[in-house]
């Protein structure tokens, strides 16, 4: 499971273990700076809740100050979770202005401290990081020798440049080359990229020579993704689910997050049938479980 903001909190996670669980779970990204500060703690250590039917699980934090890293590493470490990630990927424009996320490719000495520091406050759990083929072009090589060359235990690859989003296929050849060169250290890796089935993903890492596939937007609306017996799920199932999914998002996640979170999800759950941009255009429109549940029953008792 990819970290994504917004999408990959705890609500989300438990959906996937109840329906079918990936080999490794991951959370949405948090700020180093924020965990590193009492306040920001305070707030943010909500983000960083999880149950043991998530395990493994990795965090994922970002930011570009050393020392704050090594902060937030310890936390995270002391939480309990089994692995560290490092963002090094994020095309944010806020995350990038704080010299994080992928801007960190154009600073690769800082990037290499970046690594040190989380390795020093959480030496007790592997610390992988998560990146991307380039900057402004593609420079696999270059960039990704200056992570190896720090030796974490885990790099996972996005197979496009930051300049190019998600505008363009992603480059599967240059995540094969990262892969080269990292197997040369013995570094475990993970390629990402426009994954959009279970069987794909295990295609692609046998052709590519990789260890494992991070799958991100392949996931929306699909909580049994990675379920291996990929039973059919009927229509009805899947606008039962959503409920689900709505009811448990409202329950665990008030005070931390607002119901708007939640609409990102109806696109995804709510598409490819008949009635489904009527049915989504009235879902945009609710603001809270109960209406939702009463727009979708609705559907439910004329459709079926």
């Amino acid at each position: 499971m990819a970290p994504m903001a917004d999408v990959t909190d705890f609500a989300f996670r438990q959906m996937f273990a109840k329906y079918g669980a990936p080999d490794v779970f991951y959370t949405e990204f948090v700020s180093a700076d924020g965990l590193a500060s009492e306040e920001g703690r305070k707030f943010l250590s909500k983000e960083l809740r999880f149950s043991e039917n998530e395990r493994p699980i990795v965090a994922q934090i970002f930011g570009a100050h050393p020392e704050n890293i090594k902060i937030a590493a310890k936390l995270v470490a002391d939480l309990g979770f089994d692995g560290l990630d490092i963002n090094m990927g994020c095309p944010d424009k806020a995350v990038i202005k704080q010299g994080a996320g992928s801007a960190l490719i154009r600073t690769p000495e800082l990037a290499r401290e970046v690594i040190r520091a989380a390795k020093e406050g959480a030496p007790n759990i592997p610390v992988s990081v998560k990146t991307r083929i380039g900057f402004n072009k593609i420079e696999t090589e270059e960039w990704i020798s200056q992570i190896v060359a720090e030796k974490p235990d885990c790099l996972i690859v996005h197979g496009r440049t930051k300049k190019e989003m998600s505008e363009v296929d992603a480059h599967w050849d240059e995540i094969a080359k990262a892969a080269e060169i990292a197997r040369e250290a013995g570094i475990v890796v993970v390629g990402n990229g426009d994954v959009k089935s279970l069987e794909e993903g295990i295609e692609k890492a046998e052709h590519f020579g990789l260890d494992g596939i991070m799958v991100g937007r392949g996931i929306f609306g699909k909580p049994w993704f990675f379920d291996r017996e990929q039973k059919e799920i009927t229509l009805k199932k899947r606008l039962e689910i959503m409920l689900e999914h709505t009811e448990l998002f409202e329950k665990e996640m008030e005070g931390v997050k607002g119901f708007h979170v939640m609409k990102k999800h109806y696109k995804a759950y709510v598409s490819g049938f008949s009635g489904a941009k009527e049915l989504r255009v009235k879902l945009m429109e609710a603001e809270d479980f109960n209406e939702i549940k009463r727009i979708t029953e609705e559907y439910l008792r004329e459709n079926f």
